[in-house]
């Protein structure tokens, strides 16, 4: 049954950690994280929600629990271990770069999506990703943060127009 439970709920959650700005390794580590903590409460577990809605309110008191350390622990530009990372030890590259121009041609919407994802306040983010992205329904969502309907609503439209705005900032309007 547990394994069960993690198959159909590992590829949701990695997704929405994804979403909410962590890296791949980051996110598989914050979904280990989330199963953890649901194992070792089980025996906490009323029913008063869905197994689904319970697990996406773990992992959105995982994602602020990293984001508050990522604030305490700041040691040194991130940029150096993404640079690290691509390098084996004797310095030459673990996989070689993509042709630039492919990749840019390739990823420039993804890319431009993203870091608009990322001017979002952390609250909008949430919604967006769990409602837009994960699909949960509203009332999950609600619960998972703490939040009225009304309240998650104004929050869903505010993220939604800046998402807009910053889409269109960075030339993915309508074009007449």
């Amino acid at each position: 049954m547990i394994a069960a439970l993690v198959r159909e709920h590992s590829r949701p959650l990695y997704r929405a950690a994804r979403g909410f700005g962590f890296g791949p390794e980051e996110a598989e580590d914050i979904v280990q994280d989330v199963f953890t903590v649901f194992l070792s409460s089980l025996d906490r577990f009323e029913g008063r929600s869905t197994i689904r809605t319970w697990l996406f309110g773990i992992l959105h008191r995982k994602k602020l629990e990293k984001f508050r350390e990522k604030q305490r622990d700041i040691r040194h530009d991130p940029i150096d271990s993404e640079f690290e990372s691509r390098f084996n030890e004797d310095g030459s590259w673990r996989s070689p770069p993509l042709d630039l121009q492919r990749l840019v041609e390739s990823r420039e919407l993804g890319q431009s999506i993203a870091g608009c994802m990322e001017q979002l306040p952390s609250l909008q983010r949430s919604v967006f990703v769990l409602r837009e992205m994960e699909e949960l329904e509203t009332n999950e969502v609600c619960k998972i943060l703490e939040v009225t309907v009304t309240h998650m609503g104004v929050l869903m439209h505010r993220a939604r127009t800046r998402l807009r705005h910053c889409l269109e900032n960075a030339g993915w309007g309508t074009r007449n």
